[in-house]
């Protein structure tokens, strides 16, 4: 074991040049480095915010949604069938003609009434607005909140004027109570981010948003491990300027509220697109890359915080080809209602139903108004890495 922390722990792959770990160590009186056991403490400090956020979606969100008068949805549910259920549960959610001729022979029923015990069987598992409304909520708080913190901090380093302190004087950077809050914190949100997405409502953005979350972790303890807390605190900013909005977005179609909802969404796509493809790559990849290559030179740790970088910056482009088509459908439709990001919650199964269904409704998916077949995104998200 002593052998694997060695060679995880290597100083060639994560300092500089001429700069070993002991020298970290031992720092003068009051002052503090970053250690890679103070991330420890973010897995605790998680499980806490998603109890936190399972009380606050239950006594505070609900709250605001029923003075809303967004109530929990009580569709129509399918009467008992073991037969069918196990159909639907092992086989397939949407059977074709071949499966529903078979199931109708069995069970002595008419096609349409097999067709219609999937239609109902399908839509018990969809979340309610209420529901998405409560997630959208906490999301939005703390995005709020974790964005007003971030900004006040900021403000006052010298860092976020001239990128160049980022590696400055590095990796001897005193680690502020500020900075290690603000980074802790980022850190479990992740983490709880991490362990709902399996109980979240289901989104079509799944594997993307999980990567996303893994990446965003990675990063983080990535970059605190090894003291690059102060171009990091820059990235985490840039991230949650965006983040809020779009959940605000998401609050107001909930609401029914479509004016509202499509200034958020436009206020949203414009942010994002100067925040994540113009000010991401000028101003933090331009300083990781090339000015802390001219103050600090590369090494391998460099090379792997820089490539993590620029996989964000991919799921940025295809973020924005996604957020791009919603804006055109809306110049096109006249309205915002959805978005394909991340919101999307019927499975790929359920998919061929929505042509034939958006054909006849007005309504979009979500009990809004609208026409675009995707439901509002997150985000997701978030603010993330």
């Amino acid at each position: 074991m002593a052998a694997l922390s060695a060679w995880f722990w290597n100083e060639r792959f994560w300092l500089p040049h001429n700069v070993t770990w002991a020298d970290l160590a031992d720092p003068a009186p009051g002052v503090e480095y970053p250690k890679a056991g103070h991330l420890l403490s973010a897995l605790p400090l998680a499980l806490g915010i998603f109890a936190f956020r399972i009380l606050f979606e239950r006594f505070i969100a609900s709250a605001c949604a029923r003075s809303l008068h967004i109530q929990g949805d009580v569709g129509r549910r399918a009467q008992p069938n073991t037969v069918l259920e196990k159909v639907f549960t092992s086989i397939t959610k949407n059977p074709d003609s071949r499966h529903l001729d078979g199931l109708s022979k069995q069970l002595d029923w008419d096609v349409r009434k097999v067709q219609r015990w999937f239609r109902h069987r399908r839509n018990q598992d969809k979340p309610s607005t209420h529901t998405k409304f409560c997630e959208s909520m906490w999301r939005f708080t703390f995005y709020l909140c974790i964005f007003t913190y971030g900004i006040r901090f900021l403000w006052q380093s010298p860092w976020m004027w001239d990128t160049r302190h980022c590696w400055y004087n590095y990796p001897y950077q005193v680690l502020t109570p500020g900075l290690y809050h603000y980074y802790v914190t980022e850190l479990a949100f992740y983490w709880s981010l991490m362990f709902s997405q399996f109980t979240d409502i289901k989104r079509k953005d799944f594997l993307i948003m999980l990567i996303h979350h893994l990446a965003t972790v990675s990063l983080i303890s990535f970059s605190y491990a090894n003291n690059m807390l102060r171009v990091g605190s820059l990235v985490m900013c840039i991230h949650d300027t965006s983040d809020f909005l779009l959940e605000a977005a998401k609050l107001a179609n909930y609401a029914k509220s479509q004016r509202l909802c499509d200034f958020l969404f436009i206020v949203f796509s414009v942010v994002f697109f100067i925040t994540r493809l113009v000010i991401y790559p000028i101003w933090i990849l331009n300083t990781t890359l090339f000015e802390s290559w001219l103050i600090i030179g590369p090494y391998p740790s460099w090379w792997l915080f820089n490539s993590l970088l620029l996989v964000l910056q991919v799921l940025h482009i295809i973020w924005s080809y996604l957020i791009a088509r919603i804006a055109i459908k809306a110049m096109l439709r006249g309205k915002v209602c959805n978005d394909v990001r991340s919101d999307i919650e019927s499975s790929s199964e359920e998919e061929s139903e929505a042509p034939k269904a958006s054909a006849h409704h007005a309504k979009g998916e979500n009990g809004t108004n609208g026409h675009c077949a995707a439901a509002k995104s997150r985000s997701q998200n978030h603010s993330s890495w």
